[in-house]
């Protein structure tokens, strides 16, 4: 839980006990769960909202060539027939 171990949470809710007093400690509890339970679910709902975006957005690939009309076009250049060395003499 937010990388705190468990001396450190007892000690902030020792200081929040004698700073807050024990009457609105509980109350005070209580509204910060609720608080990070509806950030918890708007995250959640942003998540969600984001991936189904992303799901419709995607681009599926084109389908694939059969071999037949792969071997007659190609983007690769042909090699020369023949060797031609430069022109001596």
């Amino acid at each position: 839980m937010f990388g705190i171990g468990m001396t450190e949470l007892l000690v902030i809710l020792a200081i929040g006990l004698i700073v807050i007093g024990p009457k609105k400690l509980p109350e005070l509890a209580r509204t910060l769960g609720k608080g990070l339970a509806e950030f918890r679910r708007a995250s959640t709902e942003m998540r969600r909202e984001f991936l189904d975006v992303a799901n419709e957005a995607r681009i599926d690939p084109p389908p694939a060539k059969s071999a037949e009309a792969g071997s007659e076009k190609t983007d690769e250049p042909k090699p020369p027939d023949e060797f031609k060395g430069p022109n001596v003499g």
